[in-house]
């Protein structure tokens, strides 16, 4: 995989305008020519890294400002938001959008800031912790390379003691930070999976985790305790304006770090490309959740060794998502929701033990393959009420010929076109629309009837 190109015009200009610089005299100090330096700030070159180091020599400044992530999260996560409907009628293209970003890149984050603190469709988000903690990830891609290095740390220290991970966890724990792990019976425990009893100094988790979950837990608490640092500089550095926001971002650091103490980085992505991506054997070989293999590999950006991007959600029957992840993908579809019918993402809720799999295609024109399987969380209500969801994980098509569950299928087919919801698709003349579209004008015809009873402009 080749490494991400970075356009710094913006930053390149702040930066020269500061200085009450002329172009002539900025590409004197780095002795590059103007017409040079002029294409750079117009991002028609991407700034290369003997060049960020002059920068750094000649301006005395750290050269991460320049690579920062793109005003509003860069061209695709503009484009994202510019697909709501109530944009359909101004037709916005991609030329457009890379414009504004080198003309207005302070407009363009505040209007990405804007559109978020709304919600995206206009209902106001003021309230939502979630919206910036979602933000955030997908500004890191959901990489966090310090957290992977110290858990790769951890992980080979553990090895050395243990061939069996979870014992080696709890025996840290016991040695290190003078807390014992027990398993405790459902009816002492009936709500809760994990719980720290410092009186007692115990790590007590639910007897209804499965061994994978156990680990998990168990790791989720040395996290708590040996990546404090790494998890606080991340924290800080997001300046959530709640506690709400800084506790689920921290949640989320947390759970990282403990997946990466289970599933290394550099061993799970040799796996993965051993193996052909098959979760499954993932499952075996890092004794590890379906689900917890699934939000590993959106996670695979490492500099110098990257994983194929993949983006996973996870949906109930609904089709509402209560985890999404784009990764590294740039896929338009982990923003839709209630997802589309036709996607046959839903289809694994009856399938169990099944992997669904699909060709599919969004209004945007792109091809995306994507897998699909029905979990069931270990946690249970007092009341017998069981969770049960869909995992769902995607890669562009034309990546997909090294899974293995690809292996046989023709990727050079018509894909099944769909939407990112009905409110949010404007195909016309869909049979399994039950909304129309928003920002669309209704058309009636009394004599006439369609195949949706919802006809709008531009059908």
């Amino acid at each position: 995989m080749t490494e991400r190109k970075i356009f710094a015009g913006a930053r390149v200009r702040r930066l020269r305008r500061g200085r009450g610089l002329t172009q002539a005299a900025m590409a004197e100090a780095l002795a590059i020519s103007a017409s040079y330096l002029n294409l750079l700030e117009r991002n028609q070159r991407p700034l290369t890294a003997a060049l960020m180091l002059k920068f750094a020599d000649a301006f005395d400044i750290d050269p991460r400002l320049l690579a920062a992530d793109a005003p509003g999260g860069g061209a695709e996560a503009m484009r994202r938001r510019l697909s709501d409907p109530m944009f359909a009628d101004l037709e916005i293209d991609r030329t457009e959008i890379d414009e504004w970003l080198a003309a207005a890149p302070a407009g363009v984050e505040a209007f990405a800031r804007a559109f978020d603190r709304m919600g995206g469709g206009g209902e106001t988000a003021a309230d939502d912790p979630v919206a910036p903690v979602r933000r955030e990830i997908e500004r890191w891609r959901n990489h966090f390379a310090d957290l992977d290095v110290a858990a790769e740390t951890l992980a080979d220290e553990l090895r050395l003691g243990a061939g069996d991970l979870y014992g080696a966890i709890a025996e840290r724990l016991r040695v290190r930070h003078q807390l014992g792990l027990r398993i405790l019976p459902v009816d002492v425990m009936p709500d809760r999976l994990r719980r720290l009893d410092l009186h007692a100094r115990q790590l007590q988790l639910s007897e209804v985790l499965d061994p994978a979950s156990r680990t998990f837990q168990a790791a989720f608490q040395l996290g708590q305790l040996e990546a404090k640092a790494e998890i606080d500089a991340l924290v800080t550095g997001a300046g959530f304006a709640d506690r709400a926001g800084e506790r689920l971002f921290r949640r989320h650091l947390t759970s990282y770090f403990a997946a990466a103490v289970m599933m290394p980085y550099g061993r799970f992505l040799r796996a993965c490309e051993a193996t052909g991506y098959d979760i499954e054997l993932m499952q075996r070989r890092f004794g590890a959740g379906y689900e917890m293999v699934a939000h590993r590999l959106t996670t695979l950006s490492r500099v110098g060794a990257r994983g194929l991007p993949f983006f996973m959600l996870r949906i109930d029957r609904a089709g509402q998502a209560s985890k999404r992840y784009a990764g590294a993908s740039a896929a338009p579809l982990v923003e839709a929701g209630p997802y589309c019918p036709l996607w046959p993402l839903a289809q694994a809720f009856d399938r169990a033990g099944e992997t669904v799999t699909a060709l599919v295609m969004p209004e945007d024109g792109s091809r995306w393959f994507t897998l699909a399987r029905a979990v069931r969380p270990q946690t249970r209500s007092p009341g017998g009420v069981r969770a049960e969801f869909v995992v769902g994980l995607g890669v562009a098509a034309e990546l997909a010929p090294a899974l293995v569950q690809a292996r046989g299928r023709d990727l050079t087919m018509a894909a099944t076109p769909i939407g990112l919801g009905c409110r949010r698709c404007t195909r016309p003349d869909c049979p399994q629309r039950s909304e129309p579209p928003a920002g669309m004008t209704l058309l009636f015809n009394e004599r006439e009837r369609g195949l949706t009873p919802f006809l709008f402009a531009g059908d």
